[in-house]
């Protein structure tokens, strides 16, 4: 033990700093965090609490309040296949510099909403701008810059998520205290200047800058990396089973996530009773807890099967669903926020890190972005299903329960998605 201790320091150094500098990847990671924590603080987390404070000023119901988020994502689903072919094509900074554009304009949209019209013309420009500046362009340049420490620096990478869902309460005080509105325009002027910096440092590969995958040297590393040369392309990738396996229990399991993000405030508020700041403390706690996930799935996910770990995510995606629907007390929210929270997190890296290890980092912005096609029924799904259901029963407990079913049978799709039995041709170039 007391030599794990005393190893720390090289390990650490041979980790950030292979070269005898900070390797620029690192920086990279930094940058993405901060982007995916000002976009989960400013929206994707809070979320849940401007729908209850707008349901409060015009009286529009769930569903409708629900719809203009998932098509928000259905809209980033079907984005999906365009923008990878543009980070493919184009570099993640440029769409990462656009995107972010977008994004702010879409919050100074919604700061005036007071129509129907204008509440999703707002969402559509938030959908726009946060897809082509967010998560999926992001990873791009990630999967580019890693390999044996991918999963690591995705995990950490999307700390800034998960951070941001700490904020939550911060948000609700905002909103409270100086109104939706004004949180909203805050936003967007946070997006525009602190994320409009931070895009600035992402690059597409490292040979872009003389930096080489993961910060070493060595035969493997020099002109043409072996990760790079063997890819999939994307044509190669949808031909093998695993492309679309990987895809279905991917999007089974953010029927959950979904669900959580836009239904766990007026869950807590309106079936249990909470206050909107106590409910904000929960799902910070249930935010917390994928971040200590993060990082559990970043150390397992670069020592053991990845496969098999989100097959036990999905279980703990399934087992939290349940405690939140049927809680009586405290203890039954703590076991949601154990268990979906660490399933949330462990598994969030992974999906990036599977896919990469099967089909490589050529095309991998394509691939992704065709597997978002698949990927966006979970998004769209999970807050559509909450809200009609919530309309109709005047509770959540069919709707929570149906979606927790949903993630035992994203397990089985896990379970069934082995690695590609055919070996992808080299080519020297990303093919479009």
């Amino acid at each position: 033990m007391l030599q794990w201790f005393l190893d720390i320091g090289p390990r650490m150094n041979a980790l950030f700093r292979p070269g005898g500098k900070v390797f620029y990847g690192w920086w990279i990671v930094a940058a993405c965090g901060g982007v995916q924590w000002l976009a989960a603080f400013t929206w994707m987390h809070s979320y849940g609490a401007y729908v209850v404070l707008m349901q409060e000023e015009f009286g529009w119901s769930m569903s409708l309040l629900s719809l203009a988020f998932a098509l928000t994502r259905l809209e980033s689903g079907l984005l999906g296949p365009l923008q990878g072919w543009l980070v493919d094509r184009f570099g993640p900074r440029l769409i990462l510099t656009i995107g972010t554009l977008i994004f702010a304009v879409g919050f100074f949209v919604f700061s005036q909403v007071n129509s129907i019209v204008t509440y999703f013309l707002a969402f559509i420009l938030i959908a726009l701008g946060s897809s082509l500046g967010g998560f999926a362009t992001l990873m791009v340049s990630l999967v580019n810059w890693f390999d044996r420490h991918r999963s690591k620096a995705i995990a950490w990478s999307q700390i800034g998520f998960s951070v941001g869902g700490l904020c939550v309460p911060l948000a609700v005080y905002i909103m409270e205290t100086y109104g939706w509105r004004n949180m909203a325009w805050l936003s967007g002027f946070s997006v525009l200047i602190i994320a409009g910096l931070l895009v600035q440092l992402v690059r597409h590969r490292p040979e872009e800058i003389g930096e080489v995958v993961d910060g070493i040297r060595g035969p493997r590393h020099e002109d043409q990396p072996v990760p790079l040369a063997d890819s999939f392309t994307w044509r190669q990738a949808v031909r093998e089973p695993s492309f679309w396996l990987i895809s279905a229990g991917h999007g089974l399991a953010l029927f959950t996530v979904s669900a959580m993000l836009a239904h766990l405030i007026p869950h807590l508020t309106r079936g249990l009773g909470y206050t909107t700041l106590q409910a904000s403390l929960v799902f910070s706690a249930m935010t917390g807890m994928q971040l200590v996930g993060l990082f559990l799935g970043g150390y397992l996910g670069d020592r053991f099967n990845k496969r098999l770990i989100c097959v036990l995510c999905m279980f703990g995606h399934f087992a939290g669903m349940l405690a939140i629907t049927y809680a009586v007390n405290l203890w039954w929210i703590g076991l949601f926020v154990l268990f979906h929270g660490l399933g949330w997190g462990v598994r969030g890296p992974l999906m990036v890190a599977l896919r990469a290890d099967y089909f490589g980092p050529r095309s991998f912005g394509t691939i992704m972005g065709i597997s978002s096609l698949i990927v966006m029924i979970g998004m769209t799904g999970g807050p559509i299903i909450g809200g009609v259901l919530f309309d109709l029963h005047g509770n959540y407990e069919f709707a929570f329960t149906l979606i927790a079913g949903l993630s035992l049978l994203g397990s089985l799709c896990f379970w069934a998605a082995t690695p590609p039995k055919s070996k992808p041709a080299p080519a020297l170039t990303p093919q479009p």
